[in-house]
């Protein structure tokens, strides 16, 4: 059979590579290209180098194929949305959806393939219905970002890694002879930004529009850059200093004032930030439906346990999360993802926070 790979120019996906060729598939690669700056520049340049490199010493072929004008209108207009709208978006929970599994897999249509794969840190399985998993290795689990990803969409992907952890993937890429992937550091943060800072390269889309900073009783504690640098519970990049007179422990960001441009903060206890109730829209369930009301655990942030909750469906794509204990920080923008155990079930998008005691 053939599976046509995602092979981004890092470890993980060459080690993927490797694995499916070793198991008898008929393995071609495609690298995605996904972002072009302004002046035409690709920074995925490097990557696709070594992307070339791993796939000539593995003996297949390899494809280079540019989604850049789709991830703009399907995903970076999105997240300009949604920060516009003092919200926190995940562009790469949607860039899996519209792009990785989507896009990608419209083009691997186009060379014959019968299944894809990616180098995900996940695990899968295809009996009666199609279940999302979590990866053997739960420091690098990644089925927090393919919580959108719909279930036809995963009907006839692998996930070579999913049963592996990350030392085990670099001792095979050594093993491989994976020379230009086998040290390479892994990549963080959004891949349009890359190592660029953040504030700069958003301020060339956004206009950015200063404002005051505030203490929860309205007075004025320091001056912002614009809302949309800012997320709820934020301690760092505040700018603001002792206070005379006031408690000296350190600041965080409590809430967005939108209508009148101001970023409210408090000092000290961030009780606050605490809530046990969320609503959300755009829910995705991959695999089995569940009932209209059922238990399970959640997480509102990739780096996070998640926690024991109930969950209750609104209609239309919404749901009620309501937290045994109140989380810290959930922030609109954001997904909440549930599980059952090992089953990643799917996701929806934070919309509004209650209150530790609704």
């Amino acid at each position: 059979m053939r599976v046509v790979i995602g092979m981004s120019g890092g470890v993980d996906s060459a080690v993927a590579a490797a694995l499916l060729r070793e198991a008898g598939y008929d393995v071609i690669g495609l690298f995605m290209n996904n972002w072009e700056d302004r002046d035409g520049s690709c920074p995925a340049d490097d990557d696709w180098a070594d992307a070339r490199s791993a796939a000539e010493k593995l003996g297949i072929p390899i494809y280079s194929v540019n989604f850049a004008a789709e991830y703009y209108e399907r995903v970076f207009r999105t997240f300009l949305a949604e920060q516009a709208a003092g919200r926190t978006p995940n562009p790469d929970v949607l860039c899996n959806r519209e792009i990785k599994f989507d896009a990608f897999a419209a083009y691997a249509d186009e060379l014959g393939a019968d299944l894809i794969a990616t180098g995900h840190y996940c695990d899968i399985s295809h009996g009666a219905t199609t279940r999302l998993l979590r990866a053997k290795d739960s420091n690098k689990d990644q089925t927090y970002f393919l919580n959108q990803v719909r279930t036809e969409q995963l009907s006839r992907v692998i996930f070579p890694l999913g049963k592996m952890v990350k030392p085990e993937v670099r001792a095979l890429a050594e093993k491989y002879g994976l020379d230009s992937v086998a040290r390479k550091k892994d990549s963080t943060g959004i891949c349009f930004i890359g190592e660029r800072n953040f504030r700069k390269f958003l301020s060339g889309y956004l206009p950015a529009q200063p404002g005051d900073i505030v203490d929860e009783s309205g007075v004025t504690v320091g001056r912002h850059e614009g809302l949309m640098y800012y997320t709820l519970g934020q301690r760092r990049g505040l700018g603001i200093g002792g206070k005379a007179g006031r408690d000296q422990a350190r600041w965080f960001v409590v809430e967005k004032d939108l209508a009148n441009n101001r970023l409210i903060v408090s000092c000290g206890e961030d009780d606050r930030l605490y809530s046990s109730v969320l609503e959300a829209s755009s829910l995705n369930i991959i695999g089995q439906e569940p009932d209209a009301e059922f238990d399970c655990t959640a997480k509102t942030r990739y780096r996070q346990p998640d926690a024991p909750c109930h969950v209750t469906m609104l209609g239309d794509g919404r749901v009620r999360v309501v937290f045994s204990e109140p989380r810290r920080a959930i922030t609109p923008g954001q997904y909440v993802v549930l599980y059952d155990g090992e089953r990643c079930m799917g996701g929806a998008v934070i919309d509004s926070v209650g209150g530790a005691n609704k």
